[in-house]
């Protein structure tokens, strides 16, 4: 698949299932993420893969994060927030690592870090598996990072959720003229 097929066709799936990518999948995933564009080649990119069991590490996370946050919350609805984890067979937690002494602001820092999470979801697509970006309060909870291995000064970008499409999303439908300020 050539780049601007991949980019003009690209949606997040709806709902993913197995398998997820597997190791030589991973890889490439991977590897196209760390070629974004990235202003004084810092490399901020951090990335926790969660494959099959280990999804249960963030799932307990959420879990925690959630009866922390609101200790009155039913079991149930904390048990939910946890099986955010399973929405697909691998999840890579895509950081921003922002905290090395540069003269490259922090916000071009995180945005590389966006730049990379697309490639990746590029890379998916073009191997023929599908993505969905999320965040949500766990991608900003210090404790979560410090439980994916993560410093808590980081900054979670995405949970990239990865798997065979179940439900394929539809790739957005634009106006450019709706985007392009005229002079």
């Amino acid at each position: 698949m050539d780049v601007l097929t991949a980019i003009n066709s690209r949606a997040s799936a709806i709902r993913l299932t197995e398998p997820g990518p597997n190791p030589e999948q991973l890889k490439t995933i991977l590897t196209a993420a760390t070629h974004a564009p990235d202003h004084g080649r810092l490399s901020p990119w951090r990335f926790v893969v969660l494959d099959g069991p280990d999804r249960e590490i963030l799932g307990k996370a959420m879990v925690d994060m959630r009866l922390r946050e609101a200790p009155e919350t039913p079991a149930a609805d904390a048990e939910r927030e946890g099986l955010k984890a399973m929405r697909a067979p691998t999840i890579v937690v895509v950081a921003a690592r922002t905290t090395a002494p540069s003269k490259v602001p922090e916000i071009e820092r995180i945005v590389a870090v966006g730049a990379a999470t697309q490639n990746m979801f590029l890379a998916a697509h073009a191997l023929g598996l599908g993505a969905m970006w999320k965040t949500g309060d766990a991608a900003y909870d210090e404790k979560v990072k410090a439980t994916l291995g993560l410093d808590p000064s980081d900054k979670v970008v995405a949970f990239l959720y990865l798997g065979t499409p179940a439900s394929p999303g539809t790739p957005r439908e634009t106006k450019l003229e709706d985007f392009v300020i005229s002079k």
